[in-house]
């Protein structure tokens, strides 16, 4: 990694939403064996899988053999589709893909924390544990999936950290999406443990329609980086996000 007067460099490759197993965004290998030629790690922010079946892990997971880099990756929703999740998980530890689910990480000094996340919606809108039972169970999954984060972060005495997420954190980077979905797009309860860590970078992906980047509201850089939005905001571009860390911690986006 080069040093500059910022300090020494990583550079982080992430990507979201690749849906492995519809022929389409298989073709979606090549490119990534490419554009992670000259990066030190490839986040992978869930939506691995298309249908959630085992044999489209295995399938990816061979198929990213040829990337000599560390991949990081969190599940998405479509990973848990056909109930196949644990069994998804066991079988990626026979791949170069490391699936973290409320794990942490050191990368070339740098820690990464991941967790899927959970919907609930934003702000002074996101819905509350209260009336039926239902309600009640969904809210505490986004909670639930908040205090991994938390805990994650907790294991990492590493400055800066990382985190990958597939819900968002933060409503602006679902902007762009039907207002009915906000609520089924992210929660807010990702976000507090962000602000209190003080990471340096958040990736998510499953908006998208969503926006390339916002910030919480303590300025940590939040990164969408869905696939289907990296294509049509950054056409001629590698299908990736590619940013930049340095120790303190200061994310150089690439333009």
């Amino acid at each position: 990694m080069p040093a500059n007067s910022r300090g020494t460099l990583i550079r982080i490759a992430a990507v979201a939403d690749i849906h492995y197993g519809r022929e389409a965004d298989a073709l979606i290998v090549p490119a990534l064996a490419q554009a992670t030629a000259d990066v030190d790690v490839l986040l992978i922010c869930g939506d691995l899988t298309h249908h959630g079946l085992v044999e489209e892990a295995i399938g990816l997971g061979k198929a990213l053999s040829g990337i000599h880099v560390p991949i990081l990756a969190v599940l998405g929703n479509h990973d848990f589709h056909s109930d196949q999740q644990t069994e998804i998980k066991r079988a990626l530890k026979e791949s170069p893909i490391r699936v973290l689910d409320g794990e942490a990480m050191v990368v070339r000094g740098v820690g990464f924390a991941g967790v899927k996340g959970f919907a609930s919606g934003f702000g002074r809108r996101m819905l509350e544990p209260w009336g039926e039972p239902v309600v009640k169970m969904f809210v505490r999954d986004a909670v639930e999936e908040s205090l991994k984060l938390g805990s994650a972060l907790a294991q990492l005495s590493t400055d800066p950290r990382v985190v990958l997420l597939h819900y968002s954190p933060i409503a602006e980077t679902v902007e762009g999406e039907p207002l009915e979905l906000y609520p089924f797009l992210g929660s807010s309860h990702l976000e507090e443990p962000l602000n209190r860590f003080g990471v340096a970078a958040v990736f998510h992906g499953h908006a998208h329609h969503g926006r390339p980047e916002g910030h919480t509201g303590t300025g940590v850089p939040v990164y969408n980086v869905s696939l289907p939005l990296l294509r049509r905001t950054r056409p001629d571009d590698p299908p990736v996000r590619i940013i930049e860390l340095s120790v303190e911690g200061v994310p150089q986006a690439k333009p």
